[in-house]
């Protein structure tokens, strides 16, 4: 059994905080969309993506414990899924923030591509399913839940500056926010494939 000292939390946290900037840049370019966003709603948000940030690790360390040789085959794909859907999300903001010109009021993400940010934002968490192998289930389910908690701040940090710009952007704020997430979705591809 892995002992829990400082230092395994202590790394558990920077781990957290490296997997959670993804998802906060989308958190921001989320409440960019919607500058009139409630608590309860950012608490579901940051949630959402604290939730996925949790669940990726502990099926990566399941996956390695399991079926190891399926998971390396389907890791090479994982830039690409978060490319597609960052694209797709990103790209319909960007198109309602364009059509809908400054008076239209922001809509919002809605919950199915609140889902697809998570998974697009999380799944390369799933690689660190290998980095924690070597931890029993009970360390494993620490440091997935370290990084959910470490997630879940850093999401809610970026929910309330997007949405202090958010305010200020007024109607071009849907566009930016379009932009952040293609973006990320490129970096992401050109880390996991182009830079790899």
């Amino acid at each position: 059994m892995l002992v829990m000292n400082a230092l395994f939390f202590f790394n558990s946290i920077l781990l957290g905080v490296g997997l959670a900037m993804d998802a906060f840049s989308v958190s921001v370019a989320n409440a960019l969309n919607e500058p009139n966003m409630r608590l309860k709603r950012e608490c579901a948000i940051a949630g959402t993506f604290a939730g996925f940030q949790f669940l990726m690790p502990m099926l990566g360390w399941i996956c390695v414990h399991t079926l190891v040789e399926h998971f390396t085959a389907f890791q090479r794909y994982i830039p690409w899924i978060a490319l597609a859907l960052l694209l797709w999300i990103g790209g319909s903001m960007l198109r309602e923030g364009i059509r809908g010109g400054e008076e239209e009021k922001a809509a919002g993400v809605g919950f199915a591509a609140l889902m697809l940010q998570g998974v697009a934002t999380s799944i390369d968490a799933l690689s660190v399913g290998f980095t924690i192998a070597e931890y029993d289930a009970v360390s494993a389910f620490v440091c997935s839940l370290i990084i959910a908690v470490v997630t879940f701040a850093i999401c809610m940090a970026g929910l309330r500056i997007g949405r202090a710009a958010g305010a200020r952007l007024a109607g071009k704020a849907g566009i930016l926010g379009g932009v952040i997430l293609i973006f990320i979705g490129l970096e992401i591809f050109v880390k996991g494939v182009i830079l790899k």
